[in-house]
């Protein structure tokens, strides 16, 4: 559970608070366990929920912060024409991921850090496929309009 609520949280007494929170949650919750599915997979979808309510309390909107606020990033832009190393890259799409609002972000954080599939994550979030399909396009997009805004585009990689 820590590593999944890792994701929406880089802060270890918060990310404590929400594994703790899913465990009471799960306590008040056995009586609709059903038993029919593995009971990890029962507990991830509490986490995952337990997680997206966190990023709507937390913000209302994306944030605002600048991607140069981030560690290292100040000397990523020292090196316009090269590509960003790997272990920079990760720290870069991280804050990508930041300014994103909560369903964009958990729908990319599942796909892509999670390994989970549409319909997975349809379950986890009580959406439909077509609405997980939806918003992972957007949230691909929005995340595409940042980094091309921040002139990141060619560093990371990725094609226009």
């Amino acid at each position: 559970m820590t590593s999944l609520l890792w994701r929406f949280t880089r802060d270890p007494a918060q990310c404590e608070e929400l594994v703790q929170q899913v465990f009471v949650e799960a306590y008040f919750s056995l009586k609709t366990y059903r038993g029919d599915a593995p009971l990890l997979h029962w507990l991830r979808k509490i986490a995952t929920r337990t997680g997206y309510r966190f990023w709507r309390k937390r913000a209302k909107g994306p944030q605002e912060t600048s991607l140069a606020d981030f560690d290292g990033l100040g000397q990523i832009e020292a090196w316009e024409d090269e590509r960003i190393d790997p272990a920079e890259a990760a720290t870069v799409l991280h804050a990508l991921l930041a300014r994103l609002p909560a369903p964009d972000r958990l729908v990319l954080t599942l796909m892509y850090f999670e390994d989970c599939g549409t319909k997975e994550i349809a379950e986890r979030m009580g959406w439909s496929r077509a609405k997980v399909k939806t918003q992972a396009l957007r949230a691909r997009r929005k995340m595409k309009e940042i980094a091309e805004r921040e002139h990141l585009l060619e560093r990371l990689g990725w094609t226009l």
